[in-house]
């Protein structure tokens, strides 16, 4: 039976015998009930009200609403036992982890791989093998990595190849493990260097390794250029992770905007089996809202 057939007679049955929420009563089916087409992967705090402060608890919460997948920007500041605690949950549990930021110091950078200086490249290259290590703890695959901010005082030239540089020595560390450092462009401010689909392209094309790939964030592309259809096509063969978030608001889906039904189609046409990044926030606060975001999920996912 399809799981949309499934839901609607599931609420149906349950109206006639009880009384509540269609929301709360869904919140309860079985993970084998309301399993997603798509790896959709909240973030640790989305359903903090739900299932509580604790990680572990806030996983199972996650697996039990059907979702396969999770990432979490911040895992390598964890400690490495909460690490690989989370990494040995997930496992049990069949879930694939998701995206973790390649951090040092202040991420974005205020000063950046752009200049060219040797310190902030050495500092990267660090904080990529400390992410090998983490990724190997989490059984990650995908790590984000942005360039920063532009450098003022050089061509845009040199500052591109700078970058590509500095994107080739992370390569070499990532690649013999198999894992991937995926470049986020993004719309927080115009003076960083990444903000557009077709730049990552090029910096991707120009490292050659299959260690740097796109991750396409669909808030930040929606702010930055639109046409996400259309770029997402052009740098297909780039890209290896996707991010979500509503425009304006960078809530859930169906709270702004974007058409996320058919965005989740073309994606899933397309062949794309990887994980799609929760990152964003809930419209409405408390365990109503965190319902309502499974809500929204479960009807962009009906496609």
């Amino acid at each position: 039976m399809e799981r949309r057939n499934f839901l609607k007679n599931s609420i149906l049955s349950t109206a006639a015998v009880a009384t509540g929420s269609t929301i709360s009563k869904a919140s309860n089916n079985s993970n084998a009930d309301r399993k997603f087409q798509l790896k959709y992967a909240p973030h640790f705090g989305m359903f903090e009200n739900s299932a509580g402060k604790d990680l572990i608890d806030q996983l199972k919460f996650m697996h039990d609403q059907g979702f396969t997948a999770m990432e979490d920007n911040g895992m390598m500041g964890r400690t490495p036992e909460m690490q690989s605690k989370i990494g040995e949950t997930m496992a049990k549990l069949g879930m694939t982890m998701g995206v973790f930021v390649v951090s040092f110091d202040n991420w974005p950078l205020s000063t950046s791989l752009t200049s060219g200086d040797k310190e902030w490249r050495e500092k990267f290259i660090k904080a990529c093998h400390g992410a090998v290590e983490t990724a190997r703890r989490v059984n990650a695959k995908w790590m984000t990595v942005v360039p920063g901010n532009f450098d003022r005082r050089l061509p845009m030239g040199i500052q591109t190849a700078n970058v590509i540089e500095s994107l080739r020595r992370g390569a070499e560390i990532f690649e013999p493990h198999g894992l991937v450092m995926v470049l986020e462009p993004l719309s927080d401010t115009p003076d960083l260097f990444m903000r557009f689909s077709d730049q990552t392209y090029l910096l991707c094309k120009a490292v050659n390794s299959p260690s740097c790939k796109i991750l396409f964030d669909m808030w930040h592309m929606q702010r930055n250029e639109g046409h996400m259809t259309v770029n997402m096509d052009l740098c297909w063969d780039e890209i290896a992770y996707f991010q979500i978030g509503d425009e304006p608001g960078r809530n859930e889906p169906t709270t702004g905007e974007v058409n996320y039904k058919n965005l989740f189609k073309h994606i899933h046409d397309k062949g794309y089996t990887g994980v799609l990044g929760m990152e964003h926030g809930n419209s409405s606060k408390g365990k109503e809202g965190e319902m309502a975001v499974i809500k929204a999920y479960e009807e962009v996912d009906a496609f």
